[in-house]
This record gives structure tokens, sequence and C-alpha cells, in this order.
């Protein structure tokens, strides 16, 4: 690293969250454009900074600061350019110049030591010197503890969270109790905590030391979907972890118990917030859960409601068959109903009907997906409005928190969702917390309809809702089996059916809609890859290169989403004076990019616009999952604006690029609740943990009109023997049967 001294001549930008600065900084009296996390820095002051000199492609030399200190000036002139800037409020030029004339060298002291000398000057009363003074006061306590934190590893970025949080209360707490910062900042883990601790010399047997522990490895935990942790299991992660014997650790749990940090139930250890998000779910769905079948007891009014259905059914040019009637009524006769099957079994069909008949009763229907674009197929296909359930429940982002178990919804047990009947699609992709939070919203009496299809992988965060619920047998549910895409030569639905029972597919490339390209050099795919987007399949299923998905099991690899996305943007949005671009870490972004939103953010403010580029609506939160298209980008402004489904434009400053993800290829994972007109799955080996069933079926029903599968066939063939799924720790299912006994 390079290290230029100078003063600060304009800060160009700053974001106050996370302190991302853009400045002209004078050094030797020549102009240098520097970059980096500069939180609380000023017009006027000077700095020392240590960083490397990078040439942007349009705005050429800058230097990207790593570290900094702010220095005080060592000489008149510096003191009153500092002063004049504007740093500290109410003190002007001119008052500037009063000041140094009468303390000349000495003025930082007397500001500092004393303040109340300042009203020896014209202009200054005692309360404005005092307001100074604090101002004076807290930029060098930010700037000290900034140096502080910095000493312990942790980036100016995340020390600005930390200072705010504790303010001058943070070396007392790194001195005594780092793991405080991994319990209380979002951003800061147990490993963090645990090195700061190392070096403020906390023992490796600290009581604090291990309660952090424990609450990592649960928190860990749910990354891979579980909601518990088995006591044996806790134990061992967490001495191996910790690097201490079992017995302290085991020790631990009952002062977390009494701190309410967690709960044990039997050999299962909780999170507290899982286990009471679970049982208040159970408890919830116990009051839903109610008949309504009263009315329909008697055999003719049983034959009048099926002429009824029929009746709505053959309005709308739908048939039903028995087993759809019988999903229609029980819906219509539940306080809590399922309906389940696989793609092409008569969900929508279904659906449609019972809309109808809530409809004709005159009732209020809600309908909600987990993400954006499940939404939209929920509106496209059934003609009624569909929300994201974060929309459906009123995100209050005003009182949201970086993290995404801190969001405050308007509406819940205080402020109900106003409706008759709530209907939610793609219900396996609903984890535990947005579950908890949508049953808050909904009162008995209200009728709750759950769609879903078992076979789709989990949801990405903990539980595995619909799974569970469906595995109590304590609510109404049907699941349609008979496949009627088939009549209609759809081998996509035919084979997604019999990859889900195990059975072997045909891949013979006879069919319009599957086709098996083997292939085993991953060079030979990306070229194949790049022509099927770009030239073959737009025209094939009626759409354009930017609609076709590829589709990956993982990250890694040369066939991994990371590496596709640098090939496929090369051939499919290359470089052009045209189009403007930054580069962000490793990643350069285009204009015309394919790009996914991969976090929620429930702050990002997002504009649709109409006609003369008017505003017609606006809005707060993009998800996790959105996929959109970079429209600009403007070094001057350093922001990046991308245009998501809908028309909703959000603009992101160059210092938050860190949420967006080039979306050429994504993760299996990452496509559930969508659908595309084409699906490109390159498949040629990898874990046997990762490449299973449910991964590949999950992947081929995504495509609505054509799969295409680069690769190996006996990759496909041993992922449909590998039924092998990740068990998920989860109690939902426990905590409803208690409830029902």
């Amino acid at each position: 690293m390079e290290l230029v001294k100078g003063y600060v001549d304009q800060v160009t930008y700053q974001n106050p969250e996370n302190g991302y600065t853009v400045l002209r900084l004078i050094v030797s009296d020549k102009e240098l454009v520097c970059t980096g996390h500069l939180p609380g820095i000023s017009q006027g002051e000077s700095v020392e900074a240590w960083g490397d000199y990078e040439v942007h492609p349009t705005y050429g030399k800058q230097f990207r600061i790593r570290e900094y200190a702010v220095t005080v000036p060592s000489d008149v002139a510096g003191m009153q350019r500092y002063l004049s800037s504007g740093a500290i409020k109410g003190v002007g030029e001119t008052l500037a110049a009063r000041i140094i004339k009468r303390f000349g060298d000495d003025t930082f002291r007397i500001m500092e030591e004393e303040p109340e000398r300042l009203a020896e000057i014209k202009g200054i009363s005692l309360r404005m010197a005092q307001a100074i003074a604090v101002q004076m006061e807290e930029k060098r306590d930010l700037r000290d503890a900034m140096t502080y934190l910095s000493g312990f590893g942790i980036s100016n970025r995340l020390a600005v969270k930390v200072y705010e949080k504790y303010h001058s209360d943070v070396y007392r707490i790194l001195r005594e109790n780092p793991y405080r910062l991994a319990e209380d900042i979002q951003g800061v883990g147990f490993r963090t905590a645990d090195e700061i601790a190392a070096k403020v010399g906390i023992r490796p047997d600290s009581d604090y030391r291990i309660r952090c522990g424990v609450s990592y490895v649960l928190q860990q935990a749910t990354q891979d979907g579980h909601v518990y942790l088995p006591l044996p299991e806790l134990l061992d992660v967490a001495a191996r972890l910790l690097e201490v014997p079992e017995d302290l650790v085991r020790a631990q749990l009952s002062n977390m118990v009494m701190d309410r940090k967690i709960v044990i139930k039997g050999e299962a250890v909780f999170l507290s917030v899982y286990y009471y998000e679970e049982l208040a779910c159970a408890k919830k769905l116990h009051e839903l859960n109610v008949s309504f079948e009263r009315e329909f007891r008697s055999p003719s009014a049983q034959a009048a409601l099926e002429q009824r259905l029929y009746d709505l059914a053959a309005q709308q040019g739908l048939e039903m068959d028995e087993l759809q009637m019988n999903a229609v009524k029980k819906c219509i006769q539940s306080g809590v109903f399922l309906l389940t099957g696989g793609p092409g079994t008569g969900k929508t069909t279904t659906i449609k009907v019972i809309l109808r008949y809530f409809e004709s009763e005159g009732m209020d229907i809600l309908l909600a997906a987990p993400t954006g674009r499940a939404a939209k197929r929920m509106t496209e296909t059934t003609g009624f409005e569909a929300k994201t359930i974060h929309r459906l429940l009123e995100i209050n982002s005003a009182l949201s928190e970086d993290d995404s178990r801190g969001v405050k919804f308007e509406r819940d047990e205080e402020n109900p969702l106003e409706a008759d009947v709530v209907i939610i699609d793609e219900t396996s992709m609903v984890d535990i917390g947005i579950f908890h939070a949508l049953l808050k919203a909904i009162v008995p009496g209200m009728r709750l309809i759950l769609v879903g299809d078992q076979a789709q992988l989990p949801s990405v965060g903990p539980g595995q809702v619909l799974r569970d619920l469906l595995s109590t047998n304590c609510f109404p549910s049907v699941t349609l089996q008979k496949i009627y895409r088939q009549d209609e030569g759809s081998d996509i639905v035919v084979n997604a059916h019999r990859i889900n029972e195990g059975q072997e597919i045909r891949m013979d490339n006879h069919s319009k809609d599957f086709f098996l390209l083997e292939r085993s050099d991953p060079n030979v795919i990306y070229k194949h890859m790049i022509q099927l987007i770009r030239d073959k399949l737009p025209g094939y299923v009626n759409a354009t290169p930017f609609d076709v998905q590829v589709l990956v099991p993982m990250r890694k690899g040369p066939l991994g989403c990371e590496t596709l996305n640098g090939i496929l943007q090369q051939y499919l949005n290359p470089p052009s004076p045209e189009k403007e671009e930054h580069v962000s870490g490793e990643t350069t972004y285009r204009v015309g990019d394919k790009v996914m939103q991969i976090k929620n953010n429930y702050h990002l403010e997002w504009e649709i616009e109409g006609l003369y580029h008017i505003v017609i609506d606006r809005g707060e939160g993009v998800f996790n999952g959105d996929m959109g298209k970079v429209v600009s980008i403007s070094e001057a402004a350093s922001t990046l604006v991308v245009e998501f489904d809908e028309g909703k434009r959000v603009t992101y400053p160059f210092s938050e690029l860190d949420q967006l993800e080039l979306s050429y290829a994504i993760t299996i994972h990452k496509s559930q609740g969508s659908e595309y007109p084409a699906v490109l799955l390159p498949l040629l080996g990898g874990p046997r943990t990762l490449l299973t069933r449910n991964l590949l079926y999950t992947a081929i029903t995504r495509a609505k009109s054509c799969v295409t599968i680069l690769g190996r066939r006996q990759t496909v063939l041993d992922m449909i023997a590998n039924a092998s799924e990740n068990k998920r720790y989860t109690a939902l299912a426990q905590r409803i049967l208690e409830m029902s006994s």
C-alpha cells in the first residue's frame, strides 16, 4: 500500500449508513480523487491515507483508501481551512477567520480544552461555544474509536455500526465481553468476536465465550434450514468449535435457558426465537382449523354445492375431475386447507374454481406468494391480483433493522388483514419466520388456503412448513395426482413426475420440449450454451435471450454460477463504448446485464415510471431472488439503476452493489417460485449430497416450454436414483400434534 497526505477539498458523495465516500484530496497542490469507507470525514480535514492507485475506465486515476487517519492541522492555514469548510456547524469563513486571528496556533487546543473562551469572540455566545465543543468532541471520539477498532481488524464500515451502538462504552465492552458484538450487531459474527477476545486476553473457557459459541452454532444451523439441534450434536459441534470439553458447554446451557437465549425441549435445543415462533404458529393454526361443514351436511346441500361448482367451472371453460371437486368442497368447508400436487395436475384449475366460489359469496380474497415472480405467475394464471407475502403484510421499513428477523409489519394481531380468505401459493418456499408473521395477521373465522408442491426443495430459511403441516394429518388436504398436461404432449411434466417417483426418463431427444445434449467437456458446454441462449432457444420458445435461464446445482467449479456468469456476460452482453460499466470487487456490472438481488432489503426504494418519465408508483423493499436488468450506470453520481419486474426501478449506490449478483446463471435453490420459458441445465457431476432427486425435480419444473440438459446422461440417472435429502430438524409438526391432543 502507498501513503498519501493531504487535505479534503470536497466530499463528492458519502453514504451515511456505511460511510462509503468519494472525495477530492489535495496532495502537494494536486487534486486526487479518492474512494473508500471514511465515516465522519469532513471537508477541510487533514488526512493520512494508505491504499492503492487504480485506473477507472471513465474517470481515470483514483486512489482507493484502505486505511486512514485524520490528523490535526499543524499550521494556521490548515486550521482555518478546516474551520471554514463547514465541518463545524455554525462556523463559516468569517467566523473561522476571527477564531484563528484570536487564538492562532492554539486554536484547536482552546476549542477542545477551554471551549468557553470561544465566547470571547464577537458573534459567538457561550451556548454556541459549548455546541462547537460538543461537535469537536464527537468527531474526535468517532475517530479515536475507529482507530481503536481497526486494531482488532474491524473494517471502517463495521466500526460505524459498533460506535453508533455503544458510543463511549465501546472500550469497556471490548475489554470485558466482546462477544456482545456478535449478539447486538448484524455483521459481527462469533469468529470476529472471538479474535477480538483473544487479543484482549479473555480465556478460552470464558463463560461469555462458550455462550456466544453455542448461540453461533445454533444460528449457523438455521443456515441449513434447522430450527433446533439435538443436544448431542450441539455439544459435539460447539465443543469442537470452541476447543473446550463438552462438559463446559453443557454447564452453560442452563444459564442460557435462564437468560431466555435458548429453549431446551427434551433433547432438542432451540434459539428462543425459533421455538416460540413454531409454538405460536401451532397455536394459531389450531384456532383457525375450524369446520364450516354444518350448512352442507344434508345430501341435497352437497348435491347443490357440487352442481354450483360445476357451473362455475363451466363458466370459465374449465372441467374438474372427482379429486378436484373434492378439493374445492373441502376447501369451502375448512378453516385451514392444504392443496398440493406436482406440475400439470390441475392446481390452477382448482384454485380458479375456489376463487370464483368465494367471489360469488361476496367474500374478500387475498392472494400472495413468497417471491415477486411467484406472485406475478399467480396473478397471470388466476386473473386475481397477487402480492408477495411481504407486501401483503405491509412492511414498515422505518422500523426494520438490517437483519430480516428484525422486520416489522404493519399487519399483525393488532391490525389484521382485512379479508375472508387468504390463499398462499408456493408454500414449500415459506420459512418459519415469514409463516409466523403471516399467521399473526390472520384471525379465527378467516380461511387460510396453502398451495404447494412438497416434492420441491424446502425453503431457504429455517423450517419446512408445508411438509410439517402435511405430516400431522391434522388439516384437511388433497393431493392432486392426475397429469393433465400429459395430454398436451408436455414431456417436461411427464419427466418431472417420473423423476419424483424415482423412475428413469426418456432422453432420446424425440421430445418437443425436453432434450439432452450429451457433452463431457466444460469448454464445449460453454460453446453450446451460448449458441442456445443467443441463437436457438429464443425463437423456439418465442422469448428473448434474457428470458432463457441457466440453472446450476452449485456456485463453484467450471459449471458453477460464478464461472458461468463471467463467461455468459462476455458473450451475451459484451463491452461496448455505448455501454457504461462499473467494477465492484471482482464483478464488472454493465448496462444490459441480468442481475439478481441476493438478500432482503426492506429499505430500498423503488419507482415505476409512466409516460414522460413521470413516477406513477413508488414503494420500498427488494427481496432475495428478485431479478432485473441494469438500465443505467452513473460514475458521477456513483449509482447503478436496475429495473425489476413490473417496471420497478431501484437506484443502488456503488457501495451497496454487494446486494447484487450477475444472474445469467443462478443456483437451482435461487430459482424456486420462478418459471422461465426455457431452462438450460449443465450437469457433469459433483457431490452426491448436492446432486439429489428433488434438486433435479425443482430445476425441471422451473421450465414452461423447454428444458435442455447439457452434460452426462449418467449424472441425470444418478440424481434420479439419489432420493437422499438433508434432514431438517424442525418441531412444528410436534407442536401442532401437542395442540391437537
